[in-house]
């Protein structure tokens, strides 16, 4: 008896999106927009690049203040002007068919409510295309914007996320698939049956519901998180369906992969529906020195100040300033910022030997993330191995400047990673669960709701 074939398993590949591009000096490159962080067309030609190439999703991450208060550092950066990227994502839903849409918002400054109904509605908008990046923030000049003199600690930042999350999936879930009759001839609009209300009562919120949204093209927006802390690595093996992170090495990418995954069987949850995607930050060239050059000349762009800025940023706020910059990386208190990428910067120091101005023009480009500088044969190795390996199973594409960078990875990589078989040459379906091979979720408050019937 013949026995059917599985599919191939395939690369899920996300186009990590920063206004000039990632690399800390991109701005300043002579082909890029230096004021494309507000420029709509701007976005709007890297979007169809991406869609062209057939990516599972275009990304924006966000901050909710100017991360950095260092004036002369943040001078000579373009990170101080940018759109909100909800607003963004759904003026680019309209120039995009097939594309997944995926935001960040921050659980430690925003309400559930809100959270609910502006990502529905940006589902309904892209035809079942959106995906919220759960966050909790990690700086304290956002807190400074919300009310609070300092940023809350970083556990009950967590507990709140958890308890966030569990409202906001259960808004979405207020209406059944087909709740919405619009029968003019009856006069019903929705059937009463099938409205489910939330009626919230926690710790953080309180909220009644119903969401005023029907129910999402594609059940409910994707989740996405960021954390790779102990709490941020638990809150994602509950909640999250897809993990962007940072590894430095495939080592550290593989036991990442089984510690997550194998926390999924305990909520009820399969391996497979959960996607881990490692940032990339790909240098391209027809040669490794030609690749070698570009990256080179990115770097010769960096001020210092920038630089040690930069590290004292990602290192949890820590005053770096007063130590050589051309002496070892000192040991660093722990902070209440983001932990897991300040162990990361360490333990990269560590392990290569660096000192201050070394790590700082490490990360000037991936800020932790994979470095890669190679040809497209040589990248697509790399991808190839991380992916077979279980490293990963797609990758985040941070191109080190826009659009040049981005056009090269579609153009050059993308074809080599189909010619293997790894990528797909067509989208199979519609929305952003379609591309990522993830499933539609069951309306939670459905079931409840039938579970009680049943009991009555």
């Amino acid at each position: 008896m013949s026995q059917t074939r599985q599919p191939q398993r395939q690369i899920s590949l996300g186009a990590f999106l920063m206004e000039t591009g990632h690399h800390i000096a991109a701005w300043r490159h002579p082909d890029t927009h230096a004021a494309g962080g507000l420029d709509f067309a701007h976005y709007a030609e890297l979007a169809q690049i991406v869609e062209r190439a057939k990516f599972d999703a275009i990304f924006f991450a966000d901050s909710v203040s100017v991360r950095d208060t260092h004036l002369p550092s943040l001078s000579r950066t373009a990170r101080a002007d940018h759109f909100e990227p909800l607003t963004l994502l759904s003026a680019l839903s309209v120039v995009t068919k097939h594309v997944g849409l995926i935001a960040t918002v921050s659980t430690t400054f925003n309400e559930p409510y809100n959270v609910a109904r502006k990502f529905a509605s940006l589902d309904h908008l892209s035809g079942g295309r959106s995906g919220w990046n759960l966050v909790t923030s990690s700086t304290e000049t956002e807190a400074h914007n919300f009310g609070f003199d300092t940023h809350p600690d970083h556990a009950l930042r967590y507990e709140r996320a958890k308890e966030f999350h569990d409202v906001v999936t259960g808004l979405w879930d207020s209406w059944e698939d087909d709740a919405f009759l619009r029968d003019k001839a009856s006069g019903i609009y929705f059937d009463t049956g099938k409205l489910h209300v939330l009626d919230h009562r926690g710790r953080h919120f309180k909220v009644r519901g119903p969401l005023n949204v029907a129910r999402s093209p594609q059940g409910r927006p994707v989740v996405i998180q960021a954390g790779a802390s102990e709490a941020g690595k638990e809150l994602a093996a509950q909640t999250a369906e897809v993990i962007f992170v940072a590894h430095q090495t495939l080592g550290e990418a593989k036991h990442f992969y089984r510690d997550v995954k194998g926390r999924l069987a305990r909520y009820g949850r399969r391996p497979e529906h959960l996607k881990i995607m490692p940032g990339i930050f790909p240098v391209i060239g027809k040669t490794q020195q030609e690749a070698r050059d570009k990256f080179d000349a990115l770097q010769e762009l960096i001020h210092p100040t920038v630089g040690l800025s930069l590290l004292s940023n990602m290192a949890g706020g820590v005053d770096l300033s007063k130590y050589p910059i051309d002496g070892p990386v000192p040991e660093l208190a722990e902070t209440n910022g983001g932990k897991s990428r300040q162990r990361l910067l360490l333990d990269l120091a560590r392990r290569d030997n660096l000192t201050i101005r070394d790590l700082y023009l490490r990360i000037a480009g991936a800020r932790g993330h994979q470095q890669v500088i190679g040809t497209a044969h040589s990248i697509a190795d790399q991808l190839k191995e991380w992916f077979e390996e279980e490293g990963a199973d797609g990758f985040n594409i941070m191109s080190p400047w826009l659009p040049g960078g981005l056009s090269e990875f579609a153009e050059l990589v993308v074809p080599e990673l189909q010619r293997r078989g790894l990528f797909r040459t067509e989208y199979a379906g519609r929305t952003l669960r379609d591309h990522l091979g993830l499933p539609r979720p069951t309306n939670r408050l459905s079931a409840r709701h039938a579970q009680v019937a049943q009991r009555a």
